[in-house]
């Protein structure tokens, strides 16, 4: 199992910070570093391949993801352009997480009709795809640079909801799962998407990764208040209903607890990436929260 990893200190967006952290992540061991997409909301990221060329200049093998790069709101070609030019500047290292946005006051800030967001997304991912095959786009011109990867970056597809489960089976590319959804519904979602995939005639590879908020605690104490938090901050989330029982969407306890959960992931989903996503909680001081991202790499890593 491969392990990624988000930013784990809030409010940080300068290279300098960014870089930092994703410095610490592959020295730790960590596979990727993940940026999200978001718009309009205090610490939005509305633009994270701009924010991870800054990582790519301060690392050296750790991928490059973005947890869902939002592909209604951009024209395909410059998109295929900027998605190769960060492939080419990190060496091939770009991990390309793609989706449409579910909110429907920021699409219609980008003039976008919400009931047209699945048919914009395939039809830009398409358009990207053959760009970065090299074949002659309108008026003969042909993508340059390429990426370096071949045929092009891997592309997860951040999905939630059935219909966007059909789209990215009938696509053939890996679900990246939501990371507020209890397991049993990701076990639910992965025999959909690999139901339209199989109707579809698509092969799928052999990829399962998962985005879960995952904290190694010290005590028993420290998990009750954890966990309370977490709960706190869940209810009070705008536009997502979120499940109650903390442990239905997070992996929060001692060694061994966070040790077993995992374990059960893998068993129920054949989860091949874990990307650990910190608590949102500002309260928790940063070197707390950067000495639980080194234990979950020592946990979790290699296993």
């Amino acid at each position: 199992m491969k392990l990624g990893v988000t930013p784990w200190l809030g409010g940080e967006r300068s290279a300098a910070a960014l870089t930092e952290q994703a410095r610490q992540a592959e020295s730790l061991g960590y596979e990727s570093f993940w940026l999200p997409e978001n718009h309009f909301n205090p610490g939005a990221i509305p633009d994270p391949l701009m924010l991870l060329a800054a990582v790519a200049a301060g690392t050296s093998s750790i991928r490059l993801a973005t947890t869902s790069y939002l592909l209604p709101l951009r024209h395909p070609i410059q998109a295929a352009e900027q998605v190769a030019v960060l492939d080419q500047l990190s060496e091939g290292r770009v991990l390309l997480g793609v989706g449409r946005g579910y909110a429907a006051p920021m699409l219609a800030a980008f003039d976008i009709d919400a009931r047209h967001k699945r048919s914009l997304f395939e039809a830009c991912l398409g358009r990207m795809i053959e760009a970065w095959s090299g074949a002659p786009l309108a008026g003969g011109m042909v993508l340059d640079p390429l990426p370096v990867q071949k045929p092009h970056p891997p592309v997860w597809v951040a999905a939630f909801g059935p219909k966007a489960l059909d789209q990215a089976g009938r696509l053939g590319l890996p679900y990246l799962a939501s990371p507020m959804e209890p397991l049993a519904t990701l076990a639910d979602n992965l025999r959909r998407h690999r139901s339209a995939a199989a109707q579809a005639d698509r092969a799928l590879e052999p990829v399962v990764p998962v985005m879960r908020t995952v904290f190694v605690t010290e005590s028993a104490a420290e998990t009750a208040a954890l966990r309370d938090a977490l709960a706190a901050q869940a209810r009070a989330l705008p536009g997502r209903e979120v499940p109650a029982d903390v442990d239905a969407w997070a992996i929060v306890g001692e060694a061994g607890a966070v040790r077993e959960r995992v374990a059960e992931y893998r068993e129920a989903l054949g989860m091949t990436h874990l990307i650990v996503a910190r608590p949102r909680l500002g309260e928790l001081p940063a070197a707390r929260l950067t000495r639980a991202v080194a234990v979950a790499a020592e946990l979790l890593g290699g296993s």
